[in-house]
């Protein structure tokens, strides 16, 4: 797919920016032309910002159809660069989106399983905003880390490393940054075809080989509902399937935190477990299937099984672990502490620990993340506007699991705080966030719920999927 970032622009016909917003909302759907007008004049300026903000809240109510939402993405990728790889990676360039969620540091085990075995991960990550974390907030707990890589050399550390996670340059979707910014402050964030050409474009702009997308649903997410989250798969592989890029997603939970980890500090040494064969069960789960599922789409793997086999052999080998280094390494972490990682030392701790304890016995039903996570946030943990700094020592350790039988007074979470103090409120609020109930004790289910591909979706029971184009 060739998609150049100023083709046919000074082919547009002039058109009145009013003119598009009042069809809009009207309920009208907006022609190819009149769409790429509209990226044209948020990029040059001639689009006032209240202009693009009404059209964005007009697309909001109104919505848009397939072919708009597909228009757009290319606009906003042809509104910059796309990425270049050597020939010879072509089938074997490969990316994870997640939509984002409580403790979910699965890219910083899978990018460099993914490398072991034997793809390239440019992996384009985002920060933490409102309640949900950032991987490159998570990374930049190691000192010396650094996110701002250009192509080349981002090209440089793929040749020799197989993985990097950096953040958006300003030449890639420039459109996007623009219409993102005027989204937080109008809210239309939550606008489907948004979402769904602000996702892909920066995706379609990588130049990938093929793509999965882990599409949250509960209520620490983006979607409420699964029915929600299967709308917005939806949208999201058909747009990337019709612009060449062969993508999945996977419907999976977020109710409770992934993993036993909260907070960008520890997220990083729970990752560490997980790359040495260890860990939290459903990180390890959501790290093997979602490159298992990658390794089948690119072709380096008959099945998601076998797929899934071989990250967790890559995870139990150490070879995923040493790529992490080598990838730290190559983004600016000083070798002592990217070979040292296992030593706590590497990492800043936070001055004051607190536990709270269960106030009664029974088996933990439920463990809810967004309270958690928002009690976290304004800790420090995380921020409310892009600007805000954040303190990466703020944290929370689970030390119960869903399913888990407990004893009244058993410890169930350890926060991790600095200034201001855990206050009452706060504290109250924490424990109302873990529900206990009188049964027995039982296996949670696996976060993954459900499968979406181009041709619908598939109720995740371990079947094999065939990639786009294979017949039985």
């Amino acid at each position: 797919m060739a998609l150049e970032a100023d083709a046919g622009y000074e082919d547009i016909l002039q058109f009145r920016f009013s003119d598009i917003i009042a069809k809009k909302c009207n309920g009208s759907a907006l022609t190819s032309e009149e769409i790429r007008y509209v990226v044209q004049a948020a990029l040059t300026g001639q689009a006032e910002e209240s202009q693009l903000g009404a059209l964005l809240m007009a697309i909001r109510i109104r919505g848009m159809d397939p072919k708009e939402t597909l228009t757009l993405t290319k606009e906003l990728v042809a509104s910059g660069h796309v990425l270049q790889w050597p020939e010879e990676w072509n089938g074997f360039l490969v990316d994870k989106h997640s939509t984002g969620g409580v403790g979910d540091k699965v890219s910083l085990p899978l990018a460099p399983a993914l490398a072991a075995c034997g793809c390239k991960v440019p992996m384009i990550s985002g920060r933490g905003l409102g309640h949900t974390g950032g991987t490159l907030d998570k990374l930049e707990s190691l000192q010396g880390f650094s996110a701002k890589q250009s192509p080349a050399q981002m090209q440089k550390i793929l040749q020799s490393v197989g993985c990097c996670i950096v953040g958006q340059s300003g030449d890639l979707v420039p459109a996007d940054k623009i219409f993102y910014e005027i989204r937080d402050v109008t809210a239309t964030v939550d606008s489907l075809p948004l979402i769904t050409a602000s996702v892909m474009s920066k995706k379609v702009a990588e130049n990938v080989s093929a793509l999965i997308l882990d599409v949250k649903f509960g209520e620490a997410a983006q979607s409420p509902t699964i029915e929600e989250a299967r709308i917005l798969a939806e949208s999201l592989v058909s747009v990337g399937v019709s612009l060449g890029t062969p993508t999945i997603a996977l419907l999976s939970n977020m109710d409770s935190p992934i993993g036993r980890c909260v907070g960008n500090t520890l997220e990083v040494i729970e990752a560490l477990e997980c790359l040495e064969g260890a860990g939290s069960q459903d990180l390890r789960e959501l790290v093997t299937r979602t490159g298992g599922h990658l390794l089948w789409l690119c072709g380096k793997a008959d099945s998601e099984v076998q797929g899934a086999e071989a990250i967790a052999k890559a995870l139990d080998n150490g070879s995923a672990l040493q790529c992490f280094r080598a990838m730290l390494e190559a983004q600016g972490v000083h070798s002592d502490i990217a070979r040292n990682l296992s030593s706590t030392s590497n990492f800043r701790k936070a001055s004051h620990q607190q536990l709270l304890r269960v106030d009664k016995a029974g088996t933990v039903k439920m463990i809810r993340a967004r309270p958690i996570a928002e009690i976290l946030n304004a800790l420090g943990a995380g921020r409310s506007r892009a600007t805000d700094i954040i303190n990466h020592s703020v944290g929370a350790e689970l030390l119960v699991e869903v399913g888990q039988h407990v004893e009244k007074g058993d410890p169930w979470i350890r926060i991790h705080y600095e200034s201001p103090p855990l206050q009452d409120k706060q504290r109250q609020s924490l424990q109302a966030s873990i529900s206990i109930i009188d049964c027995p004790p039982f296996t949670p289910p696996s976060r993954i719920r459900e499968i979406i591909t181009h041709q619908g979706k598939s109720e995740e029971t371990g079947t094999n999927m065939r990639r786009e184009g294979e017949t039985s």
